[in-house]
């Protein structure tokens, strides 16, 4: 159990700590919500005050608990990552075996509810 554990922290941490993936990480967060922070920054340096509107109540927004952000900001992470490095099957293949478990996962648990849900001979 404690050397599966290891395996996976590992196995984890060298995705995250990939430096292509945090590049793509990185340019999926700026497009998110980095700008904000620069157009608040120098909304309050000049002084203008449609900076300060526009990017206050965006960050506004983003610190909402509703707000989609972190899963948008990963999702151009990986489409970024698909565009700028093709050929990083490493990083690609954590990705689609993630996607796939994922996928199969879903499918079991549709199938357990669709079985569950549907009356039996007996009972109708």
């Amino acid at each position: 159990m404690k050397e599966k554990l290891k395996y996976y922290l590992k196995k984890i941490v060298l995705f995250i700590v990939n430096p292509r993936l945090l590049l793509c990480l990185g340019l999926g967060w700026m497009i998110t919500n980095g700008w904000s922070y620069i157009l608040f920054a120098l909304g309050t340096w000049l002084k203008s005050g449609w900076m300060l509107a526009v990017s206050g109540a965006y960050l506004t927004f983003l610190w909402l608990p509703i707000s989609p952000e972190k899963i948008i900001t990963v999702a151009i992470a990986m489409w970024l990552l698909k565009v700028l490095f093709p050929n990083d099957e490493k990083t690609l293949g954590v990705l689609k075996d993630m996607y796939a478990k994922i996928k199969q996962t879903i499918s079991k648990k549709k199938d357990q509810a669709e079985d569950n849900s549907e009356p039996t001979m007996e009972e109708k």
